[in-house]
């Protein structure tokens, strides 16, 4: 596939009805409901709180692919990326290229497994459960729902599809990790065994088509072994699963050009289907070289601070995403006021010793919401942001 042509295919044409952070089941719905014939819409049963969940299915091949977004109701970057797909499959100008791939794998996608925490925009379900966290229990309905889904459907190929916060960094100096991946372990060994080795295969392809366009920033995450995760709990059923982690990428909090990198992965699973990659030899072990995930960022990190009673400190800013009004907004919280020298922030100020003023009612403390800085009698920034 000419991946940059595909680059250029999304930035023009995606599914421009989604958009930002807060996506919900009222924003999938008519999309669903608007799928051409080609696509199969499967009622899978119904979260907590009575929402349907659905899968999307497309191709009549041998090779079945079976993936999940909004797992985590506030990791929506993949479940916009899924319709962005959806859409290119639609397009039988860009599909007769590849007309084989219909004839070569089944692809069945649920768009959104918890809708109860994507209106409330959570990361665990209504019941306040962490569904990763819940595949050996299945105390929740949308566990028991994927679990009769993976059964069934046997799958050669799971794709986990998730979203990551803007603390995690790789390589020296850090860079954003804007995409990470995971081929999990399937025991405490974190034992390297074949259905492994075609997950890291498929990541290391990834990881290649990737870094033509974000060099630099593509992580990987730590295989510790949990078997409650929904991955583990797979690989340890010899069923390949790749975890994909949608991250931040330069100031785009709303994710729309990180949702493009999550696209190219998609085709780029589809294309690695086709292929078999996996079969050559040592396929799988540039895998090791995709340098691992530390979180090292923060949002915003004001440097050289003269700062009451403390001296000369660092002041570190994160994000709170906090759900107002049908909208994100991001409350600017301090999360640490110390030598930060070992951090990166998405963006930096250095104030050189300089005393801030701050307001009479203002407590300098961890978890105080700081919009506003004033030093030397200027604002440098308001650091607000809103979705």
């Amino acid at each position: 596939m000419d991946y940059s042509h595909l680059k250029t295919w999304h930035t023009n044409a995606r599914e421009k009805t989604l958009h930002g952070r807060y996506i919900t089941q009222s924003h999938i719905l008519p999309l669903i409901q608007n799928l051409s014939g080609d696509f199969q819409v499967d009622l899978l049963g119904d979260s907590v709180q009575g929402r349907p969940v659905h899968a999307v299915t497309w191709g009549k091949g041998a090779f079945k692919i079976l993936g999940w977004s909004q797992m985590h109701g506030n990791e929506s970057t993949t479940t916009k990326a899924v319709f962005d797909l959806f859409k290119w499959l639609s397009d039988n100008s860009e599909v007769k290229e590849h007309a084989n791939l219909s004839s070569k794998i089944t692809l069945k996608l649920v768009p959104m497994l918890n809708p109860d925490g994507a209106e409330a925009y959570t990361r665990v379900n209504a019941n306040k459960v962490d569904l990763n966290r819940d595949a050996q229990d299945r105390t929740q309905p949308e566990s028991r729902i994927l679990h009769q889904l993976y059964t069934g459907f046997k799958p050669d190929l799971c794709l986990n599809l998730h979203g990551q916060r803007t603390i995690f960094g790789v390589g020296n100096p850090a860079r954003s990790a804007t995409v990470s991946f995971l081929s999990p372990s399937q025991d405490e060994l974190r034992t390297v065994n074949q259905s492994r080795k075609k997950g890291m295969a498929i990541i290391a392809r990834l990881a290649e088509i990737l870094n033509t366009f974000i060099p630099g920033q593509i992580g990987r995450y730590d295989d510790g072994f949990n078997i409650n995760c929904v991955g583990d709990t797979l690989q340890q059923l010899n069923i390949p699963t790749l975890l994909f982690e949608a991250g931040h990428f330069h100031e785009d909090y709303d994710r729309e050009e990180t949702r493009a990198f999550m696209f190219l992965s998609l085709l780029g699973v589809l294309e690695s289907a086709i292929l078999k990659n996996w079969e050559e030899n040592d396929a799988y072990k540039p895998y090791f070289s995709i340098p691992e995930n530390e979180k090292c960022f923060y949002d915003i990190i004001l440097r050289g601070l003269k700062l009451p009673e403390k001296g000369i400190e660092d002041l570190a800013i994160q994000y709170e995403e906090q759900l107002h009004n049908s909208a994100i907004h991001f409350v600017p919280k301090i999360a640490q006021i110390a030598d930060l020298e070992k951090y990166t922030g998405h963006k930096e100020f250095d104030f050189q010793g300089a005393e801030p003023v701050f307001s009479s009612d203002f407590v300098l403390q961890e978890g105080a919401i700081l919009e506003e800085l004033e030093v030397n009698g200027k604002l440098p920034t308001t650091f607000s942001l809103k979705s």
